[in-house]
């Protein structure tokens, strides 16, 4: 696979030039406040940002936010993500209030070399995502007309097939910006010849959302530990009471056969912490994964889980003495937005970081997790910023934004 990068265009010049920067500003906002809740993507962006800012670019910033329907919606606006970009770079940031419209090519025509300009939310225009190729293909057109270079740094959206990501590169001179650049160097670690003991962490809601990856990677890990809601459809294969906790019925027996061909690799939770209903407030108690009681629902692994995933990930669990040598985790092991059922992510989250291992934490909650319990992102190799984008990447699909950026 051969890509250009950042510093093939920097060594070109980009001084006076536009370049379009395709970055994934999608932050979570408050549902009341609208105030950004985690600014970790943005901060992500900066290294490319900065980079053209100094080389006398005229930087285009575009991005999507949210899932709107095609349309502007105000709820889903980037204007307070331009306040905070704004902030970080130590300049303003010019806001275009459309994508492509009057509003956007005003904008970026009155900026000056080393300047920066963010467009309003990409998929407020339908062919940012259109199916269609001429719709979206069109809307590509329009989109490129803005640069004179494109530079992909959204690495949580290269796996869609979307306008900005898909089509916009072969309109334009692209290169891998520096974000995108370092998750496939460290993406391709994990699928290649990854340093020994290998061990997977994984959790969220849905085994559906994870059985590709878990297939793609059981053949290659020592041991795969899996928490999380998902967690519940592998106890009721195993013939366990779940309560009232997420299962997927139809996933039992497909959990089942992984069991029987894991070789015992997979671990699961030995206690759960199960509440009364799903509320902070709720009354919880920590259960036996075998004795979950019929009314309760699962919301967190117990603290006998977490000390032998714990274990599994520094001593000789792993099968080795020494320790694991390398670690991927995705996905919670609770819902830890809540302080009551905040304690199984948290306690595994920082054996992961305490381990001496080459560390990637699988973005999307993961790395929301990892910030908003105040661990330090440096404790770890790698804090991935496209969950999705990830998981699908160590599946071995080919990821569209990807292909996009080969020459």
């Amino acid at each position: 696979m051969s890509i250009r990068n950042l510093d093939d265009l920097l060594a070109d010049g980009v001084s006076g030039r536009r370049v379009l920067v395709r970055a994934d500003l999608n932050v979570p906002l408050g549902k009341q406040t609208g105030q950004i809740a985690d600014d970790g993507r943005i901060r992500a962006v900066l290294p490319t940002l900065s980079a053209l800012v100094q080389a006398g670019a005229k930087v285009v910033v575009c991005s999507h936010l949210g899932r709107p329907k095609g349309a502007p919606d105000p709820q889903f606006s980037l204007r307070p993500v331009a306040g905070r970009l704004g902030e970080l770079l130590g300049a303003p940031v010019h806001f275009a209030e459309d994508t492509v419209g009057e509003s956007a090519r005003s904008t970026v025509e009155g900026l000056a070399d080393g300047q920066v300009a963010l467009l309003e939310n990409l998929r407020f225009n339908k062919g940012e995502t259109s199916k269609d190729d001429a719709e979206r293909g069109a809307f590509a057109d329009q989109l490129a007309a803005l640069g004179d270079a494109y530079v992909d740094d959204a690495f949580g959206a290269v796996h869609r097939k979307h306008a900005s990501v898909f089509d916009v590169p072969a309109r334009l001179p692209h290169v891998a910006g520096r974000l995108v650049l370092r998750e496939v160097e460290v993406l391709s670690k994990l699928t290649g010849e990854p340093e020994r003991p290998y061990v997977v962490v994984l959790g969220g809601s849905k085994v559906s959302d994870k059985l590709a990856v878990i297939e793609a990677l059981l053949p290659k890990v020592d041991r795969l530990l899996i928490g999380g809601g998902m967690c519940f459809t592998f106890l009721k294969a195993q013939g366990h009471e779940v309560g009232s906790s997420l299962l997927e019925e139809e996933m039992v027996e497909t959990c089942g056969n992984l069991l029987e061909r894991s070789e015992g690799k997979i671990m699961l939770p030995v206690d759960v912490v199960a509440a009364t209903a799903f509320s902070p407030d709720a009354d919880h108690d920590v259960f036996r994964a075998d004795g979950i009681p019929s009314h309760r629902v699962g919301l967190d692994i117990g603290p006998e889980t977490v000390a032998g995933f714990a274990a599994a990930i520094k001593d000789a669990a792993c099968g080795e003495p020494g320790g694991a040598r390398t670690i991927f985790w995705n996905g919670p092991m609770g819902v830890f937005e809540m302080p009551a059922f905040a304690n199984g992510t948290r306690g595994v989250a920082e054996a992961i970081a305490k381990a001496d291992a080459f560390t990637v934490v699988g973005g999307g909650d993961s790395a929301a997790a990892v910030r908003a319990l105040g661990l330090d992102e440096s404790s770890f190799s790698h804090i991935s910023t496209g969950g999705g984008a990830s998981l699908e990447y160590l599946e071995g699909k080919t990821l569209p934004g990807i292909a996009a950026l080969e020459d």
